[in-house]
This record gives structure tokens, sequence and C-alpha cells, in this order.
């Protein structure tokens, strides 16, 4: 497989002497439209899964506890050891190839989850999906960062971000009737095996993962910057032992750890507000369903209105945040992503205390407007501090943070709830104590991050970056 092309720095000559030369925009908005697609399948598998928990949980006799590892930890398994790996190749191979190769797998697995006939099966399922998609995001990003001049990068994330919003709108709506609708079905008999009603969905669901896969072939692979001079490098007569820990993130973590004051508070307030919106995102159906008593249809409905306003409410706000901010300071993304966690930390606060299924709904998609709000500046600001030549890899460890600490989310609320809640009808209590515990916190964290973006930000434009 060939190299990447290489270009010196952003502002570096060219062969002919000019500026450096960006891709066309129809090749550009092209990869991105592709990795839109991909990015809505995996959010439409998360979303219509978790409308499919109380379904898993009786046909599987799971708990609570059970049934929120299934969720998350399960998912997360290798992703420590393969999705950092995989955002190495994303650094020296093309990306298109590493992310046609995980739509691929995804979809695969996606279908095979639906042929489960055990609870140890359906964890395998969701621990190699989550290998599969491990490289998805890293080698994205990268992509998008190398595909769009600077000016031009924080657009680009906010129109990735409408793969979020299609799977988690179009997730609850078609999921949440096709779960309904599946109830009736009576299991079919294939040899070996037995597929209920539901599993059908699954069984369906990942088929279009192959096509998006075909599609990534087409894209465009654009030309990266070189390192810069002082980029911690490999050595050339590096042993393979050394490699390997390169291969697993070694000089990623070296450049995170060199810069504390700017990764660690970014990375822990992602994490913390991970744990709380993946856990809240899995549990919000059996939360409306057993405190409310809605079924999965009437949720389903009602998410993916609230869902769609809010999220699109979010991007306009998100991006006008930022766009306004930016005139006055050059912290921007992190300064709009910490009001916004303000505002997540509120609205989800005030939604699980609602007295009315359809004002919980509402302020639900609320949090939802300010999550998608502070996304894009978030996922911005590392794009912009992390070095050329680990840029996969540092972002794979910053979403690796997101991943495991969100899989974590449902686990998390599930073992609140069967230890210190302990009756089912109470699950509002359950997301009460870890939305009023870890939100604050994360907010906290991303306010503390501000001044030590700013200086890095400062630094790399005095040094032509």
């Amino acid at each position: 497989m060939a190299g990447p092309t290489v270009v010196a720095d952003p502002g570096a000559a060219t062969s002919t002497g000019g500026e450096r030369e960006w891709p066309s925009t129809g090749a550009a908005y092209w990869a991105l439209t592709v990795i839109v697609l991909a990015t809505f399948i995996t959010f439409f598998d998360a979303v219509t899964f978790g409308m499919l928990a109380e379904r898993i949980k009786h046909d599987f006799g799971l708990t609570d506890s059970q049934l929120g590892f299934l969720a998350g930890p399960a998912s997360i398994i290798c992703y420590l050891f393969v999705g950092i790996p995989l955002a190495r190749l994303a650094d020296i191979y093309p990306r298109k190839y590493v992310l046609a190769g995980g739509a691929a797998v995804v979809g695969i697995i996606i279908s095979l989850g639906g042929l489960a006939q055990t609870f140890v099966q359906f964890v395998g399922s969701r621990v190699f999906l989550a290998a599969g998609g491990s490289a998805h995001a890293p080698s994205s990003y990268s992509l998008l960062a190398d595909a769009f001049p600077p000016q031009k990068l924080t657009r680009a994330f906010a129109l990735l971000q409408f793969g979020f919003i299609g799977g988690t709108v179009l997730g609850p709506l078609i999921g949440g009737k096709l779960v309904v609708m599946s109830a009736s079905w009576a299991p079919t008999v294939l040899g070996p095996l037995t597929i209920r009603g539901w599993q059908w969905i699954l069984i369906v669901m990942g088929l279009p993962g192959l096509l998006v896969g075909l599609l990534f072939l087409t894209v465009k692979e654009p030309a990266r910057l070189a390192p810069a001079p002082d980029a911690p490098q490999v050595p050339r007569d590096a042993g393979l032992a050394r490699r390997v820990l390169t291969f697993m993130g070694l000089d990623a973590l070296r450049a995170i750890n060199a810069k504390p004051r700017v990764y660690y508070p970014l990375f822990g307030a992602l994490a913390l507000s991970a744990v709380e919106v993946f856990g809240l995102q899995f549990w919000r159906v059996p939360f409306m369903v057993r405190t409310f008593g809605w079924d999965e249809a009437q949720i389903g409905a009602a998410l993916s209105v609230t869902v769609l306003v809010g999220s699109l409410a979010g991007l306009l706000l998100g991006s006008g945040l930022v766009e306004w901010l930016a005139k006055r300071h050059k912290d921007a993304n992190v300064r709009a992503a910490a009001i916004c966690f303000a505002g997540t930390t509120v609205s989800t606060i005030a939604a699980i205390l609602m007295a009315t299924p359809w004002a919980s709904i509402i302020l639900f998609g609320l949090s939802g407007m300010f999550g998608m709000a502070g996304a894009v500046p978030q996922n911005a600001a590392v794009q912009r501090v992390a070095p050329n030549a680990m840029r996969g890899q540092v972002t794979a460890i910053y979403l690796f943070m997101f991943t495991f600490f969100g899989a974590m989310g449902s686990f998390v609320v599930g073992r609140v709830q069967d230890v210190i809640v302990g009756d089912p009808h109470q699950l509002w209590k359950a997301l009460l104590i870890t939305a009023g515990t870890l939100l604050p916190l994360a907010t906290l964290l991303m306010i503390r991050a501000i001044k030590p973006y700013r200086e890095e930000v400062e630094r790399l434009e005095a040094a032509g970056s």
C-alpha cells in the first residue's frame, strides 16, 4: 500500500512555489459526505440498540447491571488494544482504506449480533463491534483536518454532526416503530439458531455498512502536513519493541503529557460528561417506560422530534457562539464548550425532575441542543493543538476517554440503580445522582482548560502553525 503524500506545513511552498494546495471543494465535501454516512450508521445502531433494551433484558433474563454492561463496557474491552494501533495506521497509511475496512467490519458485526443465542455471544458481538469502529473518528478527523483549510475546518466539523443528528433522530423514530412491530413476530428457527423478532432489526441494520465501506474507496486521500521540527519522532534505528510501543500510542502519550495543562482538563471534562451522556442516552427509554408508562413507539416519535429540533438548534448555536467569541478570544473553541457544558448540566437535571413526560422530553431536547453546540468546538479544539505527525493517535486517545468512560455510563447508572436505589420504578433517582455529580465537575474542568488552551494557540500562531 502506498504511503501518504506529505506537505511540509500549512503555509509552505509547493513545487510550483505557491502556497499549499488544498483538495478541491468537491473532493473535500465528498469525503465529508461519506464520513457523515458512516457516522450515521454508528449512531443509528447505538440508539436503536438502546430502544431494544427492555426486550433484550426480558428475553435474556438480565439484571440492570448486566444490561448496562452489555450496552457499555462490553463495547470497549478491545478499544485500547485495537483502537489506538488502528489510529496509528491512519497516521502513516491512506486514511480512506482504514475507514473503508472499519465501515465494512462494523456492518458485518452488527448483523452477526442479530444471531446471538446467549448473553456471552451478545457481549462478544459488542466487543468486536467497537474494535471494528474504533478507528473511524481518529481517521475521519485526521482526513478532514487535511482536506479543509483551518478557516473552514470548524464548518466541516459542524456538518459532520449531521451523521450524529441523523442517527439519533431516525434511531428513535424508526427503531421505536420496528421494536413495537417486531414484538408480534414469531421466532425464526434456522437450524440450531432461534432468531427472535427484534434480532432481525440488527441483522438488516448492518448491511449499509458494507455499502459505505465501498464508498470510502472513492474518496480522494488529501496530502498530509509533515511533522513540525520539534515533534517527537521514532528513531530511525528503533527496534521492534520501540515500534510496537509507538503503535500502542507511546509518542502520542508523550506529546499529551508534555502539555498537561492543555490536554488534561479537556480529557477529564470529556470523560466525566461521557459517563453521563452515554448513560442517559441508553437509560432514557427505560426511564420513560418505567416513570411515565410510554411504549417504545411513543418514546421514539417524541424523541425524534425533540432530538432533531435540539440538534439543528445546537449546530446554529454552536457555530454562532464560536464565531462571536472568536472575534474577541483566541480560546473561543474551549470557551464556547464550557458555556455549553453548563447549559447541558442544568437542562439534564431539570429533565429528570419533570413531572410530565412531555416536559421531560422537551428538556432532554434542550440538553441535546447544548451538547451538540459544544461538540463542534470541543473536537475542533483538539485538532487545532494536536501535533501533525500523530494527530490520529492523539485524537484516538482523546476519543478513548469519550468511548471508554461513555461506555461505562450505562453500567454506572445500572449499578447505582441496583445497589443504591434498588426499586426499578425509581430509575430517575439513579439518573439524578449521576447527572448531579458528574456534569458539574465536567463543566469546572472545561472552564479550567480555557487559559492554557489560549496560551497554546498563541504559541502555535507565533510559530506560524
